[in-house]
């Protein structure tokens, strides 16, 4: 079976193709490095040709709402517009859990926009939606600093470390199309303010963190029930005393 992974260059990709290959698949990697430009569309038509699943986990370049729009449905229409031309009979994707429940985010509402495209196709599909993943705790922490004091919401999310993502997309990627949406999340529901602190005490950095429900997320206002799973969701293995013992985060 010939696994086109488009994306590959990426955090999860480059780990995605890794472990499609341990489990004994063809995996073809696509990526701006080797040519294919989901934008232009330049080179899609020849990496997809004779590939039975894609796997889509590119992201934007850009989050700013008009830039990261174009770039989920320019490059959703060219990826379904290749694979039906390819005869593609798996298609899967990377989403994010509680999209379609934060409209004011424009980056969401570009993944809803990617997602619809996926599900109007003719092509047999799987979405997959996770949690935000421990290696992106940094980014958020340093978004929300002003001087030494770093301002988050208290809400809930479920945050998940991104082999755990990986393995789940590959047992997606292996199983068969759920015409639907699957989704995963860490083990530990907490609020984004206290567990980036712990991430901040356990990398040694003196930042403050201060708790405040007015900070909006991907500029929108969010709540417990936004960024957490439904029902039954794959529930990711590494903690995130686990996941920090085993990423060697820098100290600060």
């Amino acid at each position: 079976m010939k696994i086109v992974v488009i994306g590959a260059s990426g955090l999860i990709g480059s780990k995605l193709v890794k472990l499609l290959r341990q489990r004994g698949q063809e995996v073809v990697e696509a990526s701006l490095a080797s040519g294919v430009n989901v934008i232009t569309g330049e080179g899609l038509d020849e990496v997809l040709e004779g590939a039975e699943v894609v796997v889509d986990v590119t992201n934007s370049p850009s989050f700013e709402d008009k830039a990261v729009m174009e770039f989920f449905e320019t490059s959703g229409r060219n990826i379904i517009a290749a694979e039906v031309k390819a005869g593609v009979r798996y298609h899967v994707a990377l989403s994010v859990v509680g999209a379609d429940r934060l409209p004011d985010s424009g980056y969401l509402r570009a993944k809803v926009a990617q997602e619809k495209l996926i599900k109007a196709s003719p092509i047999p599909y799987t979405i997959l939606r996770s949690t935000q993943f421990f290696e992106f705790l940094r980014a958020i922490a340093n978004s929300a600093t002003v001087e030494q004091t770093v301002r988050l919401s208290p809400a809930l999310f479920q945050p998940i470390a991104s082999d755990d993502v990986v393995a789940a997309l590959a047992d997606v990627v292996m199983g068969p199309p759920v015409l639907g949406v699957v989704e995963v999340a860490g083990p530990e529901r907490i609020g984004m303010a206290q567990m980036v602190e712990r991430y901040l005490v356990a990398i040694g950095d003196s930042r403050k963190v201060v708790a405040d429900a007015n900070v909006r997320y991907f500029g929108t206002e969010w709540d417990d029930g936004s960024l957490t799973p439904g029902e039954n969701p794959r529930i990711g293995a590494k903690s995130f005393e686990q996941w920090l013992s085993e990423s060697k985060q820098p100290a600060v």
